[in-house]
């Protein structure tokens, strides 16, 4: 039985004959097709690095962001070989990709999710904070990582502002630096922020709660030193929108960073959205510095017992920290 020109298109693949495949894809082979063992062409050269016929599969249409049946892209391929020509490839495509079409950036119904959160009940409990369909909206394992936050973003002292309070966890951390003047902490969700008030935060010394909306309370909020943020029920779309207000809210010199936790179950998607916030703050005149944090120490199975999805399942954290680039300054 004669194989198909898909079939002909991953033996190509595998072996790294160009030739072969500029001759199938010439004659309509489809760049997107998955063999039996649910790996598309691109895989199968990305995972050997053969960089010729990744580009070739790349510009005629082959889909960067495919997955195996495990949940591996080309690009996580090329990344667990430590194929960087092929790696590089990919991240340029998949950028690209993402800059124009946004296939894994882009909002669908944010509003409706984003609403529905804030109209939601949330639970407290000893280690998260869980919103209706148990899904955690902030666990006790991120405390390192809070600590680190706050510890950059407090570099300055003066004014910091914390987007999202969630657990508290970077607002506890914040507290413990005297050398912040004023603690500005914006909080959207009904429940968190009564949970708040009955905590006292909203007594405690040099420290201000604003209840609403990053987006509605703007007019209320002045310059900082320092700013964080962190969201729930929000998008990257949302991400990238208060991110053009920080000229306006980042004084000169300030720190500014956010929970990372983009694409947290992908390796590959995860470097695609570092690399495609970073892009987009240098286009606003600030440059992201990714500081590398070990977490799979923290992450033992028992910690996700009982919830719903696991938001973060890689073994490194890349915490941002971004400020006004040199040439921004000049």
């Amino acid at each position: 039985m004669a194989k198909s020109p898909e079939d002909l298109l991953i033996e190509a693949a595998i072996s790294g004959d160009a030739s072969e495949l500029s001759s199938l894809l010439s004659t309509g082979a489809d760049p997107s097709s998955f063999d039996a063992s649910g790996r598309t062409p691109l895989m199968h050269a990305a995972e050997r690095n053969h960089s010729d016929a990744v580009r070739l599969l790349l510009d005629a249409g082959a889909p960067w962001n495919a997955l195996s049946p495990s949940g591996l892209s080309a690009g996580d391929l090329a990344m667990a070989n430590s194929h960087q020509v092929s790696l590089d490839l990919l991240l340029d495509a998949a950028i690209r990709s993402e800059l124009i079409l946004g296939t894994i950036a882009r909002r669908n119904d944010e509003q409706t999710l984003d609403k529905t959160y804030l109209d939601s009940r949330v639970e407290f409990g000893e280690d998260r904070l869980m919103d209706e369909e148990s899904k955690a909206v902030m666990m006790a394992w991120e405390g390192p990582l809070m600590e680190a936050h706050a510890r950059a973003v407090c570099g300055n002292g003066g004014k910091v502002l914390n987007v999202g309070f969630g657990m508290g966890l970077v607002d506890e951390a914040i507290q413990r630096y005297g050398e912040v003047t004023e603690h500005t902490i914006v909080e959207a969700h009904p429940d968190v922020y009564a949970r708040m008030m009955r905590l006292g935060w909203g007594e405690k010394k040099n420290t201000r709660v604003v209840f609403g909306k990053w987006q509605d309370v703007l007019p209320q909020l002045a310059s900082y030193d320092g700013i964080f943020f962190d969201t729930y029920g929000e998008y990257y779309e949302d991400l990238r929108e208060f991110h053009q207000h920080l000229p306006k809210l980042l004084k000169p010199g300030g720190i500014y960073s956010y929970f990372n936790g983009l694409c947290g179950g992908n390796a590959f998607f995860h470097v695609v959205y570092c690399q495609l916030v970073s892009l987009e703050l240098g286009n606003i005149g600030y440059s992201t510095q990714f500081i590398p944090l070990p977490v799979k120490d923290c992450l033992a199975e028992d910690v996700w017992e009982g919830v719903k999805h696991k938001y973060w399942q890689l073994d490194t954290y890349y915490l941002p920290v971004c400020q006004a680039s040199s040439d921004a300054d000049d």
